[in-house]
C-alpha cells in the first residue's frame, strides 16, 4: 500500500489517479494515524514552499512523517514542492525546510523564463532501484521556478538544464524525489512510480 499525503494544498488525487492507472494499491492519507501505518509515502506538490509547511503543521503531519520516514526508514517519494521542502532551507519565501537532506532551495537566475514550465531532460547520474528500467535519458515535465542545491553531490540522481545545470532528482537512503511532476510525465513518469512500489529502502 502507498500512501499519498493529502495536505490540501498539494495535488495528491492527480497522483493517486497515476498509481491506480498502474493497478498500484494506493490512498490518500491526511492523519498522523494514516502516517503512523503508512508503508510508503508519496509527498506530492504544488505551489509554495511555505504554503505546503504551514499546512503539514497544520494536520500535525510533520511529526508522523519524521517518524515514520526517518526513524523507521519506510520509502519515501517526494515530488515537485515534495522535493523541495526536504531541504534546509528555501529562498522562497524564506521558509525552513523539514531538513531532511542537508542544502537549499534557490531560485533560477532571471536570465531566462521564470517559472520553467514543460518538458526537459532528466540525465540519471547512477543507479538506483527507483529507476532500474527507466531510460538513462528522457523528457519529464516540470513547473518550477526554485531548484535544490544539495550540501552533498552525492545526493543527486538527476540533473537537469534549465539557465543553470541543477539537481532534478534527489536519492538520499530511503529518501527519493523528483523536481519534475513523475503522475504528469507519461509512460517515463509512471515506470519511476512503478520502481518506487517495489523498491526495498532497506538494501
Amino acid at each position: 500500500m502507498i500512501d499519498v499525503i493529502d495536505y490540501r494544498a498539494g495535488n495528491a488525487p492527480s497522483v493517486l489517479y497515476a498509481l491506480e492507472h498502474l493497478g498500484l494499491p494506493a490512498r490518500l492519507a491526511s492523519s498522523p494515524a494514516d502516517v503512523a501505518v503508512a508503508e510508503r509515502i508519496i509527498l506530492p506538490g504544488v505551489g509554495a514552499a511555505r504554503a505546503t509547511i504551514d499546512s503539514l503543521v497544520e494536520q500535525d503531519l510533520v511529526g508522523a512523517l519524521s517518524d515514520r520516514v526517518r526513524g523507521d526508514q519506510v520509502p519515501f517519494l517526494g515530488i515537485c514542492i515534495g522535493l523541495q521542502v526536504l531541504f534546509d532551507h528555501s529562498e522562497e519565501g524564506d521558509t525552513p525546510g523539514l531538513g531532511w537532506v542537508p542544502g537549499t532551495v534557490r531560485r533560477f537566475p532571471q536570465t531566462g523564463r521564470v517559472p520553467q514550465i514543460g518538458w526537459n531532460d532528466v540525465r540519471f547520474t547512477r543507479p538506483h532501484p527507483v529507476i532500474e528500467g527507466v531510460p538513462t535519458g528522457g523528457h519529464y515535465y516540470f513547473v518550477n521556478s526554485y531548484h535544490c542545491v544539495p550540501d552533498d553531490p552525492a545526493d543527486a540522481l538527476g540533473l537537469t538544464d534549465y539557465t543553470v545545470e541543477f539537481c532534478s532528482v534527489v536519492a538520499r537512503e530511503n529518501v527519493v524525489a523528483t523536481q519534475f511532476h513523475a503522475e504528469k510525465s507519461g509512460e517515463l513518469g509512471l515506470a519511476l512510480l512503478s520502481g518506487f512500489s517495489a523498491w526495498d529502502a532497506s538494501c
